[in-house]
């Protein structure tokens, strides 16, 4: 009866261990890799984003992730990376909070992506911090797009990296610039009354530059209307120089405005609100910049003389369907080199695990288009702190003034502006990292 039973034992054992073979037949080889994770297969990356595709603040940003995969289809055409074909998700948040919150839920749910890259604006990512959690789940978010100075914080943010200089950093830098250049002059500035703005005073004061008026508005109040009253007081107050440390509407309706009464200001204009191509998609034409002084971390797009921007160019025409090259094509561009380098730092085998890793440890020597440093450590998660500056030409592109770039970085804290002496590594081989 004992031998019976057991046989009865061995049998269904038997037959479980089959079935359970044959369930493992069936389900792909990579499925049972020590080495398997989300987003990853034997032939892909999948990478996902959130960014305002459509509605008022698509103008420009828009731009971003095509020329993204433009340059992920180049990579994938020599090779990938180790063997691995890049696929970049985007999904369209209309630049509101609560939309980036489901879209990213959606990639790293339905889409099961590997981790986010180039997310949008100050407000949606954090919103995506808190609401999707993404420090408590492991998932990277790779070169964040905006200079809320928060993100640097690798305690607050674990695996947020940041990618600009923040609005702390812009505005130390920019006030350094204002000191060399237009000391004795009257001073206004004009911002936005959020984080954004608060970083901006911040920067401003660490700077020691004080303003003899300043105009807050609130985020969505700028119009014609209110571009009008502005120009209004900076008219009573015989501002000499005007720094508008805001969104591109915001730029379009003061600079508007200020054509239209006849007020003449120098101004200078932070590197949101100073994009030419947001400026011209919302109708402000580019004879109105003309004079006006800007920053950027990366080179003048219309400067052919730039290996990075001569390869982005070609990179451009070629998979981008002709797009015209602009600042945002650039600067897509570049995340997306960024981040074939931080992928291909992370191995052959890559988890997320060791792509944060690989960023923390190799980040800071990483190749890039900016003309400052990466500043990533197992401590920081700070991109790049620094920036030149150049004037507007009647095109709408900014060039540097006289012909060469001088850089200026700081830090988000209590740190000297300093002119910078990095340089910068050159263009790899083919444009194609080899890190």
């Amino acid at each position: 009866m004992f031998t019976t039973r057991r046989s009865k034992r061995t049998v269904a054992l038997a037959a479980v261990l089959s079935a359970a073979a044959l369930a493992a037949t069936a389900l792909p080889a990579q499925a049972f890799s020590p080495h398997s994770e989300a987003g990853i297969t034997a032939s892909t990356i999948k990478l996902g984003i959130t960014v305002p595709m459509t509605g008022a603040a698509s103008p420009g940003y828009n731009k971003v992730p095509a020329a993204m995969q433009a340059y992920f289809n180049y990579v994938n055409d020599n090779g990938g990376v180790y063997g691995r074909k890049i696929k970049l998700v985007v999904k369209d948040d209309g630049y509101l909070p609560q939309s980036a919150v489901a879209k990213t839920n959606e990639l790293i749910l339905k889409d099961n992506v590997f981790a986010t890259v180039g997310q949008l604006g100050t407000a949606n990512n954090l919103a995506i911090a808190s609401g999707v959690n993404l420090g408590r789940r492991g998932i990277p978010s790779l070169f964040v797009n905006t200079g809320y100075s928060g993100f640097a914080n690798a305690k607050a943010f674990p695996t947020t990296y940041a990618l600009l200089p923040s609005y702390i950093m812009e505005a130390k830098i920019m006030g350094q610039y204002i000191k060399e250049n237009f000391a004795g002059k009257k001073l206004a500035l004009i911002y936005q009354d959020d984080d954004f703005g608060t970083d901006a005073l911040a920067g401003f004061k660490a700077a020691g530059v004080n303003f003899d008026l300043k105009i807050p508005y609130a985020s969505g109040s700028q119009s014609a209307a209110a571009g009008a009253g502005w120009v209004g007081k900076l008219k009573a107050a015989g501002a000499e120089v005007t720094v508008v440390f805001g969104v591109s509407s915001a730029t379009g309706p003061a600079l508007g405005a200020a054509a239209q009464l006849g007020f003449k200001t120098q101004w200078i204009l932070g590197s949101v609100g100073g994009d030419a191509t947001t400026l011209k998609a919302l109708g402000v034409p580019a004879a109105i910049l003309t004079g006006a002084i800007g920053a950027s971390f990366v080179p003048s797009p219309a400067d052919t003389t730039d290996e990075y921007v001569k390869m982005f160019q070609d990179v451009n025409t070629k998979y981008n369907a002709g797009a015209s090259f602009d600042n945002n094509v650039l600067i897509g561009m570049n995340s997306a080199f960024l981040t074939v380098e931080a992928l291909r730092a992370a191995g052959k085998n890559p988890t997320r695990a060791g792509l944060m890793a690989a960023i923390a440890s190799k980040g800071s020597t990483w190749a890039s288009a900016s003309f400052a440093p990466l500043n990533y450590s197992t401590a920081s998660h700070v991109g790049y702190n620094g920036y030149w500056f150049g004037t507007y030409n009647p095109t709408g592109n900014m060039l540097p003034a006289g012909g060469k770039y001088v850089v200026y970085t700081t830090d988000s804290a209590g740190g000297d502006v300093v002119k910078s002496t990095f340089t910068r590594a050159a263009m790899p081989s083919k444009g194609l990292p080899n890190n």
